[in-house]
């Protein structure tokens, strides 16, 4: 197995996947490639946020995706908006970003102010710089299992399962959650690795028992610790993508960040799974900067091509 550390409870081993030091590794490939793109063709990838209102939860994110980005030698692009901008003012900063040549990818930070539609304009990005994946032509070419840009946190899940070598193909896989934004592409993911897999939701019937088939269990429900002991098939590997902030006497944890997996019921009967924090989190934004450097490579080839 890769990345992880191994701890004994009760008899039982299992692979705590490190994803802190998997993205560290995703992100020293990128800021190699992104060096090589540069000395080669003098391009630099450019990632643009655009950020709409002064949500502190949204400027953390963004702000750590503009240092990522310029830590690999990206160019960032930040682009703010007051809170109260309308859809047209949005939209015409989606444009002028399509249609700047130093821009490699754009990422439309969600969810805006309630009064945009974040679906709508999400959709005006250009496709070729979607480097979130959510456009409905990026969505199509996923379902069609055609090249294109995907989604960076799946992406970044299916990165832990090769760093524990999850055997996908002929595998149980379940995804609890059916979100556009990640039960919907991971379970396309699943599939194009030949797993069979199976989506769940709230209105799923006995959810647990449809959880312990799993040989692959991917929790996205946002609910903290819903996958409980009788979720989970001993030997299975369990990735937690839920992050749920809960009161110091919620959770029994200083932090008060949980998942949606009850991490110690789970470390008992799982192979490997990961923890929250520092699981799947590390891997959206290394996977975001992978997306874009694939993006800013399509852009130079099309260039060439059209010269």
């Amino acid at each position: 197995m890769g990345p992880g550390r191994a701890v004994t409870i009760r008899g039982v081993a299992a692979t705590i996947i490190d994803g802190k030091a998997i993205a560290a590794r995703v992100r020293g490939e990128v800021a190699r490639e992104v060096a090589l793109l540069r000395e080669r063709s003098g391009r630099v990838p450019g990632l643009a946020t655009v950020l709409v209102g002064d949500d502190p939860g949204s400027a953390i994110y963004v702000a750590g995706k503009q240092r990522a980005s310029n830590e690999v030698g990206m160019r960032p692009f930040d682009e703010r908006l007051p809170a109260h901008a309308s859809a047209e003012q949005v939209a015409s900063t989606l444009e002028r970003l399509n249609g700047s040549p130093q821009v490699s990818g754009i990422l439309l930070q969600l969810p805006p102010p309630p009064h945009l539609d974040g679906p709508s304009l999400t959709e005006l990005i250009d496709p070729a710089k979607d480097v979130d994946g959510l456009t409905p032509v990026n969505a199509g070419r996923l379902a069609l299992g055609v090249p294109g840009l995907r989604p960076a946190t799946p992406l970044g899940v299916m990165e832990l399962l090769r760093s524990v070598d999850a055997p996908l193909e002929g595998a149980e896989a379940v995804v609890v959650g059916r979100s556009n934004l990640f039960g919907k592409p991971m379970a396309q993911l699943l599939l194009g690795a030949n797993a069979t897999v199976t989506t769940c939701h709230s209105r799923t019937r006995e959810l647990a028992a449809v959880c312990a088939r799993a040989d692959v269990l991917i929790a996205a429900a946002g609910r903290p610790r819903l996958i409980g002991r009788e979720f989970i098939k001993p030997g299975a590997i369990v990735i937690d993508v839920g992050m749920n902030r809960l009161t110091p006497e919620e959770a029994g944890t200083r932090s008060g960040l949980v998942g949606d997996v009850d991490f110690e019921a789970a470390r008992e009967l799982a192979a490997a799974l990961t923890p929250v924090p520092g699981g799947v989190g590390p891997m959206t934004i290394a996977l975001l900067l992978r997306n874009t450097l694939q993006a800013a490579r399509a852009q130079l080839e099309r260039e060439e091509r059209a010269a």
